[in-house]
């Protein structure tokens, strides 16, 4: 008796440490701060990019309204 719930504690410890609801996996550790911060993380940093999908965006979307913009989806507005 003692040996299952030797076993279902170790089983339950390895669950709750390899799990992602684990706070201390949860937080950004300060030496990865710098990581996340770089210019390349910026989903903005090229406006041709950006004005690229927007446009396709816009093109795809328009019949239904998007961008509120209405016209037809052939891009001709």
């Amino acid at each position: 008796m003692a040996r299952k719930a030797l076993l279902a504690g170790l089983v339950a410890a390895a669950l709750w440490l390899s799990g992602c609801t684990n706070p201390a996996l949860m937080r950004v550790q300060p030496w990865d701060r710098g990581t996340l911060a770089d210019e390349t993380m910026n989903p903005g940093r090229d406006p041709l990019s950006a004005g690229q999908l927007d446009h396709v965006y816009f093109s795809r979307e328009a019949a239904n309204g998007g961008k509120a913009v209405g016209g037809s989806g052939c891009g001709c507005n």
